[in-house]
C-alpha cells in the first residue's frame, strides 16, 4: 500500500516571489542546491552525524594554502607561512596546515599548547599578542620561538628571563602605522611618532636582547591591496634607519595577516567575488616593495606570512536544518533552523552564502524563491543568521548549507544554551571526525556544587 504523504499547507498571503532562472547565466546562488560535499551527500552527513554540523574539506583547505604559498614564493625567495592559529584552533585544522609546511602563528599560551601538541618546534611558532605571561615568555624563549614584543613592559620582562643566559634572546618588534585607513593602533608601536624606532633601539642597546625582525598586523578583511603596498614601503624604510645602528642584522619580516576570504560584509554593494582580490594581487603589492630594501642575497630577511581567513573560511560548512516555518505579523517570511549566532557569530558582520541541500521545483522553471529571514533556535531575539535572503520553500527536516564559515565561528562559538555539534572532515569521499559533539556531562564537568547547596531540609513555600 503506497503511503500518503501529507500536504504541507500555509495561510494564503500576498508574497513576491522570484523565478530562479533569472537570466542567460543560470540560476541564482540561493535558488541552486547544494547537494553534496567533495562528492560527499550533505543529507547523509545529517543522517550519520546529526544537525546541526560543521563539515571541513582536507581538499579545499590544501588547495588554498598553496595557492597562497605559490602566489608569494614566486615573487620572494625566503617566504614562510605561519597560520593564524586564533582563525580557527582546532587540531585537525592546524595539523593540516602543518603538513602542507605551515608554522604556527600564536597569541596565548592556550594556543602555544595546542601548537607543541602537534609537534611544532618552538622555532616554527611565532608568538604575537599583547598578553604574555612571564612563565610564557620563558617557554617561548627556552624553546627558540619567535617573539614579536607588544610594549615597553614585555622588553623589560624579556630583559630579566634573559638574565644569565648564554647567548642574547631574540626578538621582533611590533610595529603599526598611519596607512589612511583605521589603523590597529593599540598593538605594537607606532612608526611615524618615532615610537618604532626608539622601542628597536631600546633593544639593540640591551645587552641581554638582539633584535631579529620586524612585524606589522594591518587588520582584517583587508581587500585594498595598496595598504600592503604601504605598509611593506614603511616596514622598509624602518629597514633603512636600523641598518645605521650598530651590530643589527634582520633577519625576518612579518608583514602578519587580513587577507580577505569570498565573504560579503553586509554594507558591500558588489558580492565578495568581484571585491576580494587573489593572492596573486597581495603578493604583487608586498613583495616587490620589501626587495627594495637594504638587503643584499643571502641577507635578504626572511618573509614571513600570517594568513587565518584566507586559508580556512571557504574549506568549512554549517550544516542546518529547518525546524519550522512562520509568516510574520509584518508579512515577511520566517524560517528557524537547528543553528544559531552562538554556531555562526561572524554573521552579524558578512551576508554568508546559503543554499538549500535539495532540489525544489522543476528543472525547466527552476526554484520558486521569495525573501526569507533565517533565525536560530536560541530563545533570543538577536538569533538572526541572515534577514531578506532568497529561498526556495522550505519545508521542516529540509537542510540548509552555509557556506565559507571557518574563520573565527568555530574559535568564538559558544555553547549558549545549547551544546556545540561535531565537526567533521571529508577527503576524497571519506569522512571522520574532528570534533565529537558535545554533551551536557562534558559542559559541566568541571562545575563544583557545595555538599551544603545539595541539601533540601523543606519544600519552598
Amino acid at each position: 500500500m503506497e503511503k500518503k504523504v501529507k500536504e504541507f499547507y500555509e495561510k494564503p498571503a500576498i508574497v513576491k516571489h522570484s523565478l530562479g532562472q533569472m537570466n542567460r547565466f543560470g540560476r541564482v546562488s540561493s535558488a541552486t542546491p547544494h547537494t553534496a560535499i567533495d562528492g560527499v551527500s550533505v543529507r547523509e552527513l545529517i543522517e550519520q552525524y546529526g544537525s546541526p554540523l560543521w563539515v571541513l574539506s582536507e581538499a579545499t583547505l590544501r588547495r588554498k594554502y598553496r595557492e597562497f604559498y605559490r602566489a608569494f614564493s614566486l615573487r620572494y625567495p625566503k617566504v614562510v607561512i605561519a597560520y593564524s592559529y586564533k582563525t580557527n584552533y582546532l587540531s585537525g585544522v592546524c595539523a593540516v596546515l602543518h603538513q602542507e609546511g605551515a608554522w604556527a602563528e600564536v597569541v596565548s599560551g592556550f594556543e602555544y599548547t595546542i601548537a607543541e601538541a602537534l609537534g611544532i618546534p618552538g622555532p616554527r611558532i611565532v608568538f604575537n599578542g599583547p598578553h604574555k605571561t612571564e612563565e610564557q615568555l620563558l617557554t617561548a624563549i627556552e624553546r627558540g620561538s619567535r617573539i614579536n614584543v607588544d610594549s615597553y613592559e614585555e622588553i623589560y620582562l624579556l630583559e630579566e628571563l634573559a638574565k644569565g643566559r648564554d647567548k642574547p634572546v631574540e626578538v621582533g618588534v611590533r610595529v603599526n602605522m598611519s596607512l589612511g585607513y583605521p589603523p590597529w593602533t593599540r598593538f605594537g608601536f607606532h612608526l611615524e611618532s618615532g615610537q618604532a624606532l626608539e622601542a628597536c633601539q631600546r633593544i639593540i642597546s640591551s645587552p641581554v636582547l638582539r633584535l631579529v625582525g620586524l612585524h606589522a598586523h594591518l587588520g582584517t578583511f583587508l581587500t585594498d591591496t595598496g595598504l600592503y603596498k604601504q605598509a611593506a614601503e614603511k616596514l622598509v624604510s624602518l629597514c633603512y634607519l636600523l641598518q645605521e645602528q650598530p651590530g643589527v642584522k634582520l633577519e625576518y619580516l612579518d608583514v602578519g595577516g587580513g587577507y580577505a576570504s569570498r565573504n560579503t560584509l553586509h554594507y558591500q554593494y558588489l558580492p565578495s567575488e568581484q571585491l576580494c582580490p587573489t593572492f596573486d594581487q597581495y603578493a604583487e603589492a608586498i613583495c616587490p616593495a620589501l626587495l627594495r630594501g637594504p638587503f643584499r642575497g643571502t641577507d635578504t630577511p626572511m618573509l614571513i606570512l600570517e594568513p587565518g581567513r584566507s586559508l580556512v573560511d571557504e574549506a568549512m560548512y554549517l550544516l542546518t536544518s529547518v525546524v519550522s516555518n512562520k509568516r510574520l505579523a509584518s508579512g515577511e517570511k520566517g524560517v528557524v533552523v537547528d543553528a544559531g549566532v552562538n554556531l555562526l557569530p561572524t554573521s552579524y558582520w558578512f551576508r554568508h552564502e546559503i543554499q538549500a541541500a535539495q532540489e525544489v521545483g522543476s528543472p525547466e522553471t527552476g526554484s520558486v524563491t521569495e525573501p526569507v529571514n533565517i533565525y536560530g533556535p536560541l530563545c533570543m531575539q538577536i538569533d538572526v543568521l541572515q534577514i531578506g535572503t532568497n529561498l526556495p520553500s522550505l519545508r521542516r527536516g529540509d537542510i540548509l548549507v552555509i557556506k565559507n564559515v571557518g574563520a573565527y565561528n568555530f574559535s568564538q562559538s559558544m555553547q549558549f544554551i545549547q551544546p556545540r555539534p561535531a565537526v567533521v572532515l571529508v577527503n576524497e569521499g571519506e569522512t571522520e571526525y574532528l570534533r565529537l559533539p558535545e554533551t551536557s556531562e562534558y559542559l559541566r564537568q568541571l562545575e563544583k556544587v557545595p555538599e551544603r547547596l545539595l541539601k533540601r531540609e523543606g519544600s519552598p513555600v
